[in-house]
């Protein structure tokens, strides 16, 4: 878990109140703010830029030394920088918000044994959350299946969860980069605020078309945060650790290798406690410029005197890439500067 002076990363978005000022289009991942006529499209408001008001969103979890959260830190506890400039933090919040869960579970032959704890754990998260989130389950091997109805995107009760996870039958090879990819686009459907995907796997990657780097950039452009859960076994030539760590860090997750499966659902209990119980805060960045590139987020705590804390949360964000508006040919240029 990195410290509280540790770079952390975030995602861009807008914030309720935002829309109520100006005609947004909004799109996952950063939210650039965009003038339109009400006869315009979403897709033609892309391409037609003329002001960008971007809102950096940050869900933080603050621990301290023994992994206990601390819930009683105010806005004032927090400093927030972008590339290494202080940035002024607008909104703060620490509310038990509900959430857009995706449950992920590895599918292969050798998730067989294991099953049985599996879906425990995931049943165990699920009464352990807020009672208003909505959640899908997603099933792979070599292939990549949703668990609820085609007509229930998603669902707040537990029976058609229970009977989702059940659909489980391990056999096959391991594609967990084609899931993590199916997941963070089916989260966008979900109309909560907060987007969130626990992986469950005990292997590296031997079917997917997707590649990690390419995984790690969508990862790098969602607003989820992504915890993961490796149960390996040791003689496994597939299991990539390193893999599960990026998705978590990079996100502002975390990472866990239990060394028993019994230890499962305690840390989805832990999971579901560490999303109820993190902060909110938004921030207008002072670098407005278009130009694409990768911004470092980094949050400290201002406490030394008390305790020392480690805050979580993503470590950076990309800003847009300006475009020019629609020539005659109906292309769009992106702007040279």
């Amino acid at each position: 878990m990195p410290t509280n002076s540790a770079p952390t990363r975030n995602h861009v978005t807008t914030s309720p109140y935002m829309a109520a000022l100006f005609s947004l289009a909004i799109l996952s991942g950063l939210i650039p703010h965009q003038e339109h006529s009400l006869s315009q499209s979403i897709e033609d408001a892309a391409y037609t830029v003329s002001v960008w008001v971007g809102v950096v969103v940050l869900h933080a979890t603050v621990s301290d030394r023994k992994g206990i959260p601390v819930s009683d830190l105010v806005k004032e506890d927090f400093q927030v920088y972008e590339d290494g400039i202080p940035q002024q933090i607008d909104d703060f919040s620490h509310e038990d918000i509900p959430v857009t869960v995706g449950l992920v579970f590895d599918n292969s032959g050798t998730m067989e044994p294991k099953r049985r704890e599996v879906i425990a754990a995931a049943l165990a998260f699920a009464r352990s959350s807020n009672p208003e989130d909505q959640m899908f389950v997603i099933h792979f091997n070599e292939n990549v299946s949703f668990g609820l109805p085609d007509n229930m995107p998603f669902t707040d009760k537990m029976d058609p969860l229970e009977r989702a996870l059940s659909k489980i039958t391990a056999n096959g090879m391991t594609a967990l980069y084609d899931a993590v990819a199916a997941s963070l686009h089916h989260l966008e459907k979900g109309n909560r605020d907060k987007k969130v995907l626990i992986v469950i796997s005990d292997g590296g990657d031997n079917a997917s078309k997707h590649k990690l780097k390419e995984i790690l950039s969508m990862a790098g452009r969602s607003d989820a945060i992504i915890y993961t859960i490796g149960i390996f076994d040791e003689t496994d030539p597939d299991r990539n650790v390193r893999a599960l760590k990026q998705l978590a860090e990079d996100t502002g997750g975390e990472s866990f290798l239990p060394g028993t499966t019994g230890e499962v659902t305690s840390i989805c209990q832990r999971i579901a406690r560490d999303i109820r119980n993190q902060y909110s805060i938004t921030y207008l960045p002072t670098n407005k410029k278009q130009d694409g590139s990768y911004r470092v987020i980094q949050v400290k705590t201002g406490e030394p005197e008390r305790r020392r804390l480690f805050v979580r949360t993503r470590a950076g964000y990309y800003a847009p890439l300006k475009v020019q508006p629609l020539p005659a040919t109906g292309q769009p240029n992106e702007d040279p500067n």
